[in-house]
């Protein structure tokens, strides 16, 4: 079909993730909703916000209907953080950004030698105790790079310095790492299906590993990559003294470097890896969804390059374009060019900064500017 008006519309679907720092992916669904319905006021929309496994995923599959449950937790500083976790039935979404995200920390404050997960190894026993048998453990947007060590050993798992005494907190103290043993991590992850979501495949060490990929974006000075990664690798290497070849196995596995190497310790705790957008679309019930729908509408805050490398919009296209829907996207940026959205399966892009080019001012009035864009679809697509 050429670019204009789609003709026959009855119903559009808003599958768009957050715009990170000013709309979560519920507020974008709302504003969205408002735009289109301004043009054409008895437009059906269906709105199911998405995640990729990073933070609002919770939120995502809370507006899909799952039941909020909060727990007090550990943060990522040590301090007590309230988290919360999605469960419908037996099926529980954990997000490791909600016990140790970024987002925890005071503004301007890192702690990328220190900050631990212990609090979502806390969240995925609390899952655990509510019933949950299948858990999808969505990863990203750490305040972390501990290698899963501190989730680990919420769960019952035992790191020891040379004095036999438990390692402190983060990465970094796992340079001190004498010994490991697993043995009395919680039993009942040998019967859940535990799945790692993450949209990144990276292994744990290396220059494609964790801490020299994401450390920076956490605070760590090229210092701390070095000191994060040798210690990471060190931790893998006693754990290969623990249990065998298996960690080094999982250390090198696609996944294993997410959210600062806790994919790696949900993979030793028995994890599957998938993406995070394939696999929270089928918690979501997108395919449902997609089957009702004429037009689907999708996006998040900046589509760029990484957008194409397992982020919402690319997985929501793709799912689109298979089942013969048009897809069209709303940012706050846009830097990608025609020809490569046309051929991620969007037919045409939306950003903000047409609007107000001055990206503070964007960010700031984020939710009107999103109403003007939707209705500037409604008059281009619908009517």
């Amino acid at each position: 079909m050429t670019d204009g008006a789609v003709t026959e519309v009855a119903r559009v679907l808003v599958a768009a993730d957050k715009f990170k720092g000013s709309l979560t992916a519920v507020q974008v669904a709302e504003r969205v909703t408002a735009g289109l319905r301004r043009v054409v006021p008895e437009l059906e929309v269906e709105t199911l916000p998405v995640a990729d496994g990073g933070d609002g995923t919770v939120a995502a599959a809370v507006a899909a209907g799952f039941e909020r449950r909060e727990v007090s937790v550990t943060g990522p500083l040590g301090e007590p953080v309230t988290a919360a976790f999605a469960l419908r039935g037996t099926t529980a979404v954990v997000e490791m950004a909600e016990a140790s995200g970024l987002q925890l920390l005071p503004a301007g404050v890192f702690a990328a030698l220190t900050a631990t997960t212990y609090g979502s190894g806390e969240v995925l026993r609390a899952a655990l105790d509510a019933g949950a048998t299948t858990i999808v453990f969505g990863v990203g947007g750490s305040a972390t790079t501990d290698g899963g060590a501190g989730m680990l050993a919420a769960l019952g798992a035992r790191f020891l310095d040379a004095d036999g005494k438990p390692v402190g907190p983060g990465g970094g103290a796992l340079a001190s790492l004498a010994s490991a043993d697993l043995s009395g991590v919680d039993p009942r992850f040998a019967e859940v299906d535990f799945v790692l979501a993450s949209d990144v495949d990276n292994p744990l060490t290396g220059p494609k590993g964790c801490a020299a990929v994401y450390g920076p974006q956490k605070g760590a000075s090229p210092e701390d990559v070095e000191t994060l990664d040798a210690a990471l690798a060190h931790y893998a290497r006693i754990l290969e003294k623990a249990i065998g070849p298996k960690a080094a196995e999982l250390a090198a596995s696609p996944g294993a470097g997410g959210a600062g190497g806790i994919g790696y310790g949900a993979l030793l705790l028995g994890a599957s890896f998938r993406p995070g957008i394939e696999l929270m679309l089928e918690v979501l019930g997108f395919a449902t969804a997609l089957e009702r729908a004429d037009l689907v509408i999708t996006g998040e805050g900046s589509l760029d390059e990484q957008t194409l490398h397992g982020k919402a919009p690319a997985g929501v296209a793709a799912a689109a374009r298979a089942a013969g829907k048009d897809v069209v996207a709303v940012c706050g940026r846009l830097a990608l060019a025609p020809e490569t959205l046309g051929a991620a399966g969007i037919r045409r892009a939306y950003p903000l900064t047409a609007l107000e080019p001055d990206p503070a001012k964007s960010i700031a009035n984020a939710g009107p500017l999103l109403e003007q864009v939707a209705a500037d679809i409604a008059r281009d697509f619908l009517s």
